[in-house]
């Protein structure tokens, strides 16, 4: 009895430490995250017209992790109460959030990837591509994910009068083969394919750069090429592997499946840090545009800024705002 008591306390203060956790870490991805991905909106608007490269995958990137950004302080808020207070309906839609958010990214960057990687390789066959096939390619994806990501809100239990939310919600009892074929599907398609997309583009481009015909214009290209793809194949790394690592782990566990005690913990432990990495995309996203693409770079240099906010003021005194829009 004793024992048991001990370990039931033991519990209860590592959840506490795991919510404390939770709130410091998405209180300071909330405000850069917030500014970096609205500047990232305000800057690929401007310049969609003078380019092709990827930037409506990057628009749509940039909107699913905002869409992240805008619910983190209800989760903050929850984390630092420990009570729920928005009904049932609310915590299911953040919680189903915050799911397509990540598989929206992995989807997007491999996008981008892939886009870099083909105006590389095949430039004549991609440079009068309309823009209106991204469009199309990302309307695709959105559906794909969204409906892809139903699965994770339908076996949390969802209680009429409920207190708990997020990690804490119970997890459905299903069958053993049924959860692990759910699994398999879920890091097939979810992070394995995308992973080795995104490293057969970064291998063909490194390949390319050893060919001994290339000119200089085309092995500056082939760097800036390389630069973002790569980019996106660490940021996938870091922030997307140790997810799917710990998910089926932490599955698990709430599923009573792993009934060891030190095991539960450290997976419980891992899985909390898992998470706050995959949310840590939502920021670490700008500063890939910031670094990889030029014209991003351009659009925040302080003349271009002082030209766009003049252009503003002069459309705000005209009362023209399509002045402003193109600036």
């Amino acid at each position: 009895m004793k024992t048991n008591m001990t370990t039931d306390n033991s519990i209860c203060h590592n959840n506490t430490d795991l919510k404390c956790y939770y709130a410091i870490t998405y209180t300071f991805i909330l405000v850069p995250g917030l500014i970096g991905n609205v500047l990232a909106l305000w800057v690929f608007y401007g310049y969609m017209r003078e380019t092709k490269r990827a930037v409506i995958f990057m628009i749509n990137l940039a909107i699913a992790d905002l869409a992240q950004i805008l619910s983190l302080p209800l989760r903050i808020f929850y984390y630092l109460s420990g009570t729920w207070h928005f009904g049932g309906g609310l915590c299911m839609f953040c919680f189903y959030l915050k799911y397509v958010n990540m598989y929206a990214s992995i989807y997007f960057l491999v996008c981008i990837s892939v886009r870099r990687f083909l105006f590389l390789m095949y430039p004549f066959r991609f440079s009068d591509c309309k823009r209106i096939y991204d469009i199309y390619i990302s309307i695709i994806g959105w559906i794909v994910v969204c409906i892809g990501c139903l699965p994770f809100p339908l076996l949390r239990q969802n209680e009429t009068n409920m207190s708990n939310c997020f990690v804490d919600l119970p997890v459905k009892d299903i069958d053993l083969p049924l959860s692990i074929a759910m699994m398999t599907l879920g890091e097939l398609f979810g992070f394995v394919t995308p992973l080795l997309i995104i490293l057969y583009c970064s291998w063909k481009t490194i390949l390319s750069l050893k060919e001994k015909n290339s000119v200089s214009h085309d092995l500056g290209e082939k760097k800036k090429a390389l630069k973002m793809i790569l980019t996106c194949a660490v940021v996938f790394l870091i922030c997307f592997a140790p997810y799917h690592i710990s998910f089926p782990l932490d599955f698990f566990v709430k599923t009573k499946k792993i009934e060891d005690q030190h095991a539960q913990n450290v997976i419980t432990v891992f899985h909390a840090v898992a998470l706050c990495l995959a949310s840590l995309n939502s920021c670490v996203d700008p500063v890939i545009y910031y670094f990889t693409t030029d014209e991003f770079r351009r659009r925040l240099s302080r003349q271009d800024l002082q030209d766009s906010m003049q252009l503003c003021n002069k459309g705000y005194a005209k009362k023209a705002p399509q002045s402003c829009v193109e600036g």
